[in-house]
């Protein structure tokens, strides 16, 4: 019976259905991008994994390896060995982007894999999040901001760990508190993060989940801005900043404009001063060449007369 059971399974395509952890549907808009997590076994640590496009997983075709690389760039693979979680990234995303296996390669038997499903719109997504790429610092709060149209149940889970559901909870040991009192709009807070906090975790919202990474690390001793370059859903690099940083950014920002203005302002000047120089030099020159040629004509004049004057005096 174990046998039969063995080959239906792999004839099947779900063999190790239960040996890979990943989300089921992701909503995604056509043109972005997508990172998708895939949690392993430990046993499976050292084998290559790799992505597998296609409904039926006999029929699938490879995109790309963690011992091949895709040279298109349309598909990267990551593989964290210490969080035992490999993560595809895809690229562009077409209207066909739809079916999809991550899956680890057994040199001795059959490969095992795990399903999942890309619902792709030219619209706004279901279910989508600010950044799927997010940064917070040891002991602080971090939140991410996500918006959606579908209708459930809201809920915050660790990949291949717990869940929490709206209002509040904790997970390892991390405060989460989620708010979804604006409609179509909800935000995830996790208070108090630890280093062990790292991973990557996804949100429910119905059928539909977003998967979102979290790095945390120690705040730097140093005053100076410090940002983190984060992707959002849709691919695009963005910066975000953990905890209370941000306050270093509105003096900075008021800082460059103030140089700004006062660059232009000196190169107003300067471009004005010599022309307006040039103008009171040009009409002082005039003034005094008017004066001088007024003064040597009576000069001449008053000579004339005193000659015809002496003349008459000797007749």
């Amino acid at each position: 019976m174990a046998l039969h059971l063995r080959v239906l399974l792999i004839f099947t395509g779900l063999t190790g259905i239960h040996s890979i952890t990943t989300v089921s549907e992701v909503s995604v808009k056509a043109g972005g991008s997508i990172s998708i997590p895939c949690l392993y076994e430990l046993k499976y640590t050292h084998h290559v994994k790799y992505l597998c496009k296609g409904y039926n997983w006999n029929f699938c075709s490879y995109k790309v390896k963690t011992d091949r690389p895709d040279s298109s760039g349309k598909f990267s693979i990551s593989d964290d060995k210490q969080q035992r979680i490999f993560t595809v990234t895809i690229n562009n995303l077409m209207m066909d982007d739809t079916d999809y296996w991550c899956i680890v390669e057994i040199n001795d038997g059959p490969d095992y894999g795990k399903y999942f499903q890309l619902s792709v719109t030219k619209g706004w997504p279901q279910l989508f999040v600010d950044h799927q790429e997010i940064t917070g610092f040891n002991g602080e709060d971090v939140t991410i901001h996500g918006n959606y149209s579908n209708t459930g149940e809201i809920e915050w889970c660790r990949l291949g760990g717990s869940c929490v559901k709206e209002p509040s909870g904790s997970i390892d040991g991390t405060r989460v508190t989620i708010n979804a009192n604006v409609p179509k709009v909800f935000t995830v807070t996790m208070s108090g993060l630890r280093t062990e906090s790292s991973g990557w975790y996804f949100c429910t919202k119905g059928l539909l989940q977003m998967p979102v990474h979290v790095t945390v690390k120690e705040r730097p001793s140093t005053t100076e801005p410090v940002n983190h370059t984060a992707v959002s859903a849709y691919g695009e690099p963005t910066t975000v900043q953990g905890g209370n940083h941000g306050a270093f950014i509105i003096p900075l920002s008021l800082l460059i404009f103030i140089v700004m203005v006062a660059s232009f302002i000196w190169f107003m000047l300067r471009r004005h001063t010599p022309a307006s120089a040039a103008t009171e030099a040009e009409e002082e020159v005039s003034y005094i060449a008017v004066k001088h040629k007024r003064k040597t004509l009576v000069k001449v004049e008053a000579a004339d007369e005193d000659v015809a004057y002496s003349t008459l005096a000797q007749d």
